[in-house]
């Protein structure tokens, strides 16, 4: 039976969609996107060696951290991408494991994990991945109604992620949201669960 599940897929593909929708099959969600905000807000643990890193312009006036100013940061500096990294994984990576933990051994976990494929360690940590694809002209308008974002800082995101033939060769299972409805997507989902955590097959 499968009891670690990695999610995965680019922005606007509907990832979030299908982990409420795991989570309505039993599942326990382990976000990673969501630890990572929350490291980030106004007391999180990782600020100080943000500011320390990045200095008070990275600072927002709540005393979270200025995500735009970050994200231009990151974008004109791939050594600036590199710091914010260090300093980010290894407080996410704790926190992941600790939630996974708390989860207790028999129960289904599943990782959201935006760039699973890009770092390269999630697959010896998960029994199956399954990847939320989508075209990137999908990907572009869900963004941007949903975001306000131009299509440039979109289309500069979406480059930062990793290919989508790159995620759909280091999935065990693609499903493919384009045209689909909540409904259509539900019955996917829950054929998966089917599969893979009641009858333990592929």
């Amino acid at each position: 039976m499968v009891r670690r599940i990695g999610l995965t897929g680019g922005i606007g593909s509907g990832k979030s969609t299908v982990a409420a929708l795991l989570v309505a099959q039993g599942a326990v969600l382990v976000d990673t996107d969501a630890i990572a905000r929350s490291i980030a807000q106004p007391g999180g643990i990782a600020m100080p060696a943000l500011e320390a890193a990045f200095g008070p312009g990275v600072i927002a006036p709540d005393g979270g951290m200025d995500r735009a100013a970050m994200r231009e940061i990151v974008f004109a500096d791939a050594g600036a991408k590199t710091r914010l990294e260090s300093i980010l994984h290894p407080l996410i990576g704790a926190e992941t494991r600790r939630q996974a933990a708390a989860a207790g051994p028999d129960a289904v976990v599943v990782f959201d994990v935006p760039l699973l494929v890009e770092s390269g360690r999630w697959r010896a940590m998960v029994d199956r991945v399954l990847v939320v694809d989508a075209r990137e002209q999908t990907q572009l308008e869900r963004v941007i109604a949903r975001s306000g974002w131009t299509p440039e800082a979109t289309r500069a995101v979406i480059a930062q992620q990793a290919p989508r033939k790159a995620r759909r060769a280091a999935a065990d299972a693609v499903i493919y949201n384009d045209d689909l409805t909540l409904e259509e997507l539900g019955a996917q989902v829950r054929g998966l669960w089917e599969r893979w955590v009641r009858t333990g097959t592929r």
